[in-house]
């Protein structure tokens, strides 16, 4: 097993997760198999119960583990499925620890930080190393591990102890340190600062970690004389510093990484089995990342929420919606709206926001309310909502934006003008969204229904039936405590908002579509964790193609793309035994 360890420096937030992703996406276009393992060191056991303006989003796994937002960058990427053991953190080393004890593991000694701490840490790097993330079960040959946070931070010392050892318990020729810092480029000068990088990695290399490759975050290509005075000052060969300026598309780093020569070194410095003959690598990386800066046709979606200001906070809506608008070959625009600015009170209280809120709603091509939690701002989405299903607009709602959309159409075409979820309104007297039997209220962490679920379509001519390539059921990832009140799904089928979608059981309603609308479908799962850049997730694909008004042709030629909208044959798979076939786009079967 090799391993890779990507460690940040300056500051956070500066790109870590993306880069461990491109590499372990080169690795893998050389036909080696890649994991990864996220460190988060802070004390909280998962990301379950933070606010999305802390971290951005809670990504979910099939195995319904709540986790930083990084892993779901690396399902992307490379095209696996991880468990919840690869996102480590603090809380969950302490507690194992904490366990172990308790039950007299250490003999009575005294249990410290080093060397039971550190220990733990590459115990559990080590085994979840081992644990197949592919489809045929096969063990990994890389793992890349990415340590969240910066170098000097106090919370995360204990695992940069654990890798100082680490690196000598698992031998120099199988482990690697990737060094990402911050180049920047005042503009009052204009002049490339080494300076700030020279102190990281005096700090990390004071620590234990020397950097094999240092990979420098700047706005425009470095020079060469910095990339000389990085060499010079933090004890590398100017090869291994690395350029990484910002590019068009996140889908361009793995070629920037390829084209300065990163496979060469990891080839040479970790003696992987690689072979050299020439090949063409990442092809289908580079003709998705040209047809994304070529694209001139425009589709705008406008993203009605509560965490607009924080975009990560919706990162695998917007990466669903920009996979779907790269397929039909359309240049995606996302409108943010606070869905408060919607609602009554800010017509009182600032109207301009009220007005350029609506403003931005109407000019949208679609509309999406994603999940959410809270009743801050659940009637600006119903009133996005009634627009929408009004106006005959494209709309898709993803968990609360489908309970929201059942809310809506109970109030006002059922007439029930108190209808609400009993999350907003306990007293209401048509509770159409229901608290699920089995959420325990006691405990907040881990008590949704999450994870993969089936799902059974109930109806033959469904248009989101016919989305996933007419098949009788679909495994999508929840996260949800809340659910449709089963008991009053007659009321709503009788005036034309049909269930299309349950649970195995019947008794959970999964997916909704209104009759007589081009589009208007809510989903009770999270289908934008487990869309990829080459096979979008079918429900977002739909409003995509609603939104650019292609649905009705793309369903009546049997579910498939003009020749225009696939890639070429001649693009190479992510694995070496992929067929282009299986990548491209004419059915999503």
């Amino acid at each position: 097993m090799k391993y890779i360890l990507v460690t940040g420096g300056v500051i956070s937030g500066i790109g870590k997760g993306i880069i461990a992703s491109s590499i372990g996406t080169i690795l893998k276009s050389c036909g080696l198999r890649v994991t990864a393992i996220k460190i988060d060191p802070y004390i909280n056991i998962d990301a379950g119960t933070f606010s999305p303006y802390e971290h951005g989003e809670v990504f979910v796994l099939d195995d319904g583990g709540e986790v930083d937002l990084d892993l779901g960058n690396y399902e992307r990427f490379l095209d696996i499925r991880l468990t919840r053991d690869n996102n480590l953190t603090t809380g969950k080393i302490y507690q194992s620890v904490i366990n172990k004890e308790r039950k007299g593991d250490y003999l009575g000694k005294t249990v410290q930080v080093v060397p039971h701490i550190t220990d733990a840490i590459q115990e559990w790097v080590m085994r979840q190393a081992k644990v197949s993330v592919d489809e045929d079960g096969v063990e990994p040959q890389v793992c890349v591990i990415e340590l969240g946070g910066t170098v000097g931070d106090i919370e995360s010392m204990p695992f940069i102890e654990a890798f100082r050892q680490f690196q000598f318990k698992v031998k120099r020729e199988n482990f690697c340190n990737i060094h990402v810092s911050l180049v920047p480029q005042p503009s009052t000068t204009g002049e490339q600062k080494t300076k700030p990088t020279q102190n990281s990695v005096r700090e990390l290399r004071g620590l234990g970690l020397s950097p094999d490759l240092i990979m420098c975050r700047c706005s425009t290509p470095l020079e060469t004389a910095v990339k000389e005075k990085i060499s010079m000052f933090c004890h590398v060969e100017p090869t291994q510093v690395i350029c990484v300026h910002d590019v068009s598309s996140i889908y361009r780093v793995p070629l920037l990484l390829e084209a300065q020569g990163v496979v060469g070194y990891f080839c040479h410095r970790l003696d992987l089995p690689v072979e050299t003959r020439a090949r063409k690598m990442l092809t289908k990386w580079k003709e998705m990342s040209d047809r994304s800066d070529r694209l001139l046709e425009h589709v705008s979606i406008a993203l009605v929420g509560k965490y607009t200001k924080l975009s990560d906070s919706y990162a695998s809506v917007i990466k669903a919606l920009e996979h779907s608008a790269l397929a039909i070959n359309h240049k995606l625009e996302v409108k943010y709206i606070d869905s408060a600015d919607l609602e009554a009170s800010t017509l009182q209280e600032e109207p301009v926001k009220y007005h350029d809120a609506w403003h931005k709603l109407c000019g949208a091509d679609g509309v999406l309310v994603p999940g959410g939690f809270g009743v801050r701002g659940t009637e600006g989405k119903i009133h996005a909502i009634r627009w929408a299903r009004e106006k005959k607009k494209p709309f898709l709602g993803v968990c609360l934006g489908m309970q929201l959309a059942v809310c809506e159409f109970a109030r006002n075409v059922l007439g029930w003008t108190d209808a609400n979820s009993t999350e907003f309104d306990p007293e209401s007297k048509h509770p159409v969204v229901i608290e699920m039997p089995e959420h325990n209220p006691e405990q907040m962490g881990g008590t949704m229904r999450l994870g993969k679920r089936r799902t059974m379509f109930k109806s033959n001519n469904s248009v989101i039936r016919k989305l996933y390539g007419d098949v009788e059921f679909v495994d999508e990832r929840h996260r949800h405590r809340f659910e449709v009140n089963p008991e009053l799904k007659h009321h709503f089928e009788e005036k034309g908002l049909q269930f299309v979608g349950e649970d195995v059981d019947g008794e959970r309603m999964e997916v909704i579509e209104l009759e007589d609308h081009g589009y208007f479908v809510g989903v009770q799962y999270h289908p934008e964790f487990t869309s990829r850049p080459i096979k979008p997730s079918p429900p977002y694909f739909g409003l995509l193609l609603a939104a650019a008004g292609k649905l009705q042709s793309y369903l009546q030629k049997g579910c498939r793309l003009s020749p225009r909208d696939t890639y070429s044959d001649r693009s190479g798979g992510s694995s070496p035994d992929s067929e282009m076939s299986d990548l491209k786009y004419p059915s999503l079967s």
